[in-house]
């Protein structure tokens, strides 16, 4: 599951969560993109942002933070990074793609993005009461490829789309970044390790409140 993750939130967390446990793997990674090639730059570094990633996992056996875009020498293309999987996990290893519905449908945007499923399956997590508007090649790319059983999907590497619907928590990273930027506490929405991070390196313009503010 990749993202800026500037920073990372409760929202993150949680649909990483779910997915685990629906899907019954052992683990999701939490990958931060060091430098995004189809949207805004993050406002933090990736090793800050990375950081942050490993301070919200920490205690939490089922998802783990993943260093290599971060620290690749390669733009953040996402078809090198799941190459990258592929040479470390072999052929015949599942691995799967989280992608909220937003994301898969620009898939056509992204680079290389019909070999995206020759190296893996994808996850859509789409919100409730989402209207399915594809683009010609996506809605002959879902007919093709849809599947609506987890262990039909994972009797293969690759190859399949499977959708899942997820109650989100409404909650978002530039949310969050303008509360900090306010001199509002961002707690509850982050892990309390995330807001110690920021506060001890004043991410996000943070500044030390004044006495009785």
């Amino acid at each position: 599951m990749g993202g800026t993750f500037d920073p990372i939130h409760n929202g993150h967390l949680r649909t990483a969560l779910e997915i685990q446990q629906w899907l019954g793997v052992e683990q999701v990674a939490l990958m931060p993109s060091k430098a995004p090639v189809h949207r805004k730059q993050p406002e933090r570094s990736g090793q800050q942002r990375l950081d942050m990633v490993r301070l919200a996992v920490a205690d939490e056996r089922a998802l783990v933070a993943d260093d290599r875009e971060v620290t690749s020498a390669e733009a953040s293309y996402t078809v090198l990074t799941l190459e990258s999987f592929r040479r470390e996990l072999g052929e015949n290893v599942p691995i799967c793609m989280i992608l909220g519905m937003d994301a898969y449908l620009s898939l056509p945007q992204w680079d290389r993005w019909q070999e995206l499923l020759n190296l893996c399956h994808i996850v859509v997590v789409k919100r409730p009461g989402w209207i399915y508007e594809p683009c010609d090649q996506m809605q002959q790319l879902s007919q093709q490829h849809e599947v609506d059983d987890i262990d039909t999907m994972l009797q293969f590497p690759s190859g399949h789309v499977i959708f899942r619907e997820l109650t989100p928590l409404g909650i978002s990273a530039t949310q969050i970044r303008a509360l900090i930027r306010a001199g509002f506490s961002p707690r509850y929405l982050i892990p309390d390790a995330v807001w110690d991070y920021i506060k001890h390196n004043k991410l996000y313009d943070y500044e030390q409140p004044t006495e009785g503010k």
